[in-house]
């Protein structure tokens, strides 16, 4: 059992536009140069993160997305949820037909592992992760990169302009 990269990158994007909430509107575009996500990829994902009404989305200049909550009411389950990623350790995703079709052996062992990693994460919000150390420290590291990229392209379209 594991979560996919579809399950991480929600967290992942989630969890930096709950860092940033406090500057306003975050753009795809810089959670995408902060973390390595594809732009295409995000827009995927923050359909499904604003079908749920996780996020809303803010049109115009300036625009890009917010949490529609406080980061207190957003647990990392919610954002594993909208985006259909399934926590199931069992081999037969939960139908009970694992073993010659029927339930095997150790089908509610798995199934009760499931629940608590449901558990777990439903513990967890957004504002449990911003506040802690280790997480504010790779955000000041991910924010020198988006200020890099931002100051670089600068510098082209001003040598492309002299």
């Amino acid at each position: 059992m594991r979560l996919t990269t579809k399950g991480r990158y929600a967290v992942t994007a989630m969890l930096d536009l709950a860092l940033h909430s406090d500057e306003g509107p975050v753009s795809l575009a810089d959670i995408s140069t902060r973390q390595g996500i594809s732009l295409s990829y995000l827009e995927q994902l923050f359909a499904r993160l604003r079908h749920f009404k996780l996020v809303q989305s803010v049109r115009g200049p300036g625009g890009g997305y917010r949490l529609t909550g406080s980061t207190t009411d957003i647990s990392i389950a919610q954002v594993v949820d909208a985006v259909s990623e399934s926590l199931d350790a069992t081999r037969c995703e939960g139908k009970g037909n694992c073993h010659e079709g029927e339930v095997c052996l150790t089908h509610h062992l798995w199934e009760d592992l499931s629940a608590q990693i449901h558990r777990f994460l439903s513990d967890i919000t957004l504002a449990d992760l911003v506040a802690r150390n280790d997480i504010q420290s790779v955000r000041k590291r991910q924010d020198l990169r988006v200020v890099s990229t931002h100051n670089d392209e600068t510098h082209i379209a001003i040598s492309e302009i002299l």
